[in-house]
């Protein structure tokens, strides 16, 4: 059978840039050359696509705090509307190789928030992880809460506040609400950017402006006591949950340098310890948090276990890491699925669902 083309799209303009680019080069080392040829679209800091070469998309690759994408200044283009082909050279609007699909491994603002997405489904390509519903709500953790503890899912107590409301945000008040210590957050970013743990007034105002740089909303959440676990869930229309792994940071909390950086800012004991019983309700919440969202495709769901065994989600990611230190990835190949079959089977997901989308009617006169 021939190959099938997969674009893999990458960077971008968000803090979590360089966190792409190390996604982006575990899952073209690992995919399957034998069924795929890898189309690489980089995405530079000021938004400008890039087609990239395989030989050269990346300076300092192997280094995580130095790694950049190499620009080509080989421009691209989307075709919105059309069924093949929807992408081009910018420069002579030549026509790019047809993609069977796409994995968009762009982290966090305008790749992770349902931006992205939407151009793809507005080119009409099939492409991997959660559309463009289901990524804006997981990105806005004050939306995505409010809708999980509607469900009934346990969430920790918090507030949200607008840069308008910036003037209203009282440290006395919010402790009262909250308690302290406390982590403030802005509500659409990824990674752990952007987020302080904070105990006094002084801690909590200069938070709150670092928290404001990112977002124009801020997400200010009581700190709760428990272990760390994480489920990797897969699918589409009946999603799985992985066996859970748990995160033992070595520093005050699981920042982005301990997650992508400092291979020694935390230990990933995976499987966690559990008995089956709390096993069981991890898995089970992670898929009800996954539907909950209208996730797809893929999603990492964050949990807090406290020691009186009560479940708290504290994030889904719906396009969680794929760095080599990352636990979607090792989640998975502990759950029976390596790293090529787990990409393999997220492109058939990606695939099958275009292709479903694809039979709907638009329109009344469909009808007749």
């Amino acid at each position: 059978m021939p190959k099938k083309k997969v674009g893999i799209i990458f960077g971008g303009k968000s803090a979590e840039h360089e966190v792409s680019l190390q996604s982006a080069k575990n899952i073209v080392d690992a995919i399957d050359k034998d069924k795929y040829e890898v189309v690489l679209i980089g995405i530079d800091k000021q938004g400008k696509w890039h087609i990239n070469d395989q030989s050269s998309y990346l300076i300092n690759a192997e280094n995580p705090k130095l790694i950049q994408l190499n620009k080509s200044n080989e421009a691209v283009a989307i075709v919105p509307g059309e069924t093949d082909h929807q992408l081009v050279k910018a420069a002579d609007a030549s026509l790019l190789d047809q993609l069977d699909a796409v994995f968009p491994i762009v982290h966090g603002t305008l790749g992770e928030d349902g931006s992205l997405q939407g151009m793809m489904q507005i080119a009409n390509l099939p492409f991997v992880g959660t559309s463009v519903l289901g990524s804006a709500i997981c990105m806005d953790k004050d939306i995505a809460k409010r809708l999980l503890k509607a469900a009934g899912i346990q969430v920790a107590n918090g507030l949200a506040f607008s840069r308008a409301e910036r003037g209203q945000i009282d440290f006395a008040s919010v402790k009262k609400q909250v308690g302290a210590p406390m982590f403030v957050k802005p509500a659409n970013q990824g990674s752990s950017v952007g987020v302080s743990k904070v105990s006094t007034e002084e801690t909590f105002d200069k938070a709150i402006d670092q928290a404001f740089q990112y977002d124009r909303k801020v997400v200010i959440e009581e700190t709760l006591k428990g272990r760390e676990i994480e489920c990797a869930v897969l699918g589409n229309d009946e999603p799985k949950s992985s066996v859970p792994g748990e995160i033992l940071p070595q520093t005050e909390f699981y920042s982005y340098e301990s997650k992508y950086i400092d291979e020694t800012g935390a230990e990933l004991e995976m499987p966690a310890e559990l008995s089956n019983e709390d096993t069981e309700k991890l898995k089970k919440t992670a898929v009800e948090a996954f539907k909950t969202l209208e996730c797809e495709g893929l999603a990492r769901v964050d949990f807090f276990l406290t020691e009186d065994g009560e479940v708290y989600v504290n994030e889904v990611n719906t396009l969680p890491g794929f760095t080599r230190i990352s636990m979607y990835p090792k989640l998975w190949e502990l759950s029976g699925v390596s790293y090529p079959e787990l990409i393999d089977r997220l492109i058939e997901l990606a695939i099958e669902r275009h292709q479903q989308n694809s039979s709907l009617k638009s329109a009344v006169w469909d009808e007749g």
